[in-house]
């Protein structure tokens, strides 16, 4: 439940096919997402599932599964 909330999140912000987004798949690198597209994200996210992301995770959530695995961590 938890990816198919942060790909719809995801896919939406980087107007893309939602069937495009994998838990492998890296942010920057593979879905070309720039440091805005990153933090917007992470601010949508904090809302949606009404959490923070410390400043000094932000770096380490590469891939939509880390992502997904930080949010199910800290909820």
């Amino acid at each position: 439940m938890v990816f198919d909330t942060v790909a719809s999140m995801i896919a939406k912000q980087l107007k893309m096919d939602v069937k495009d987004i994998t838990p492998d798949k890296r942010l920057v690198e593979d879905l070309k997402a720039d440091s805005a597209n990153v933090m917007v994200m992470i601010m949508d996210l904090e809302d949606t599932f009404n959490l923070t992301v410390d400043d000094t995770a932000i770096n380490s959530l590469r891939t939509v599964g880390d992502v997904v695995k930080y949010i199910e961590d800290n909820q």
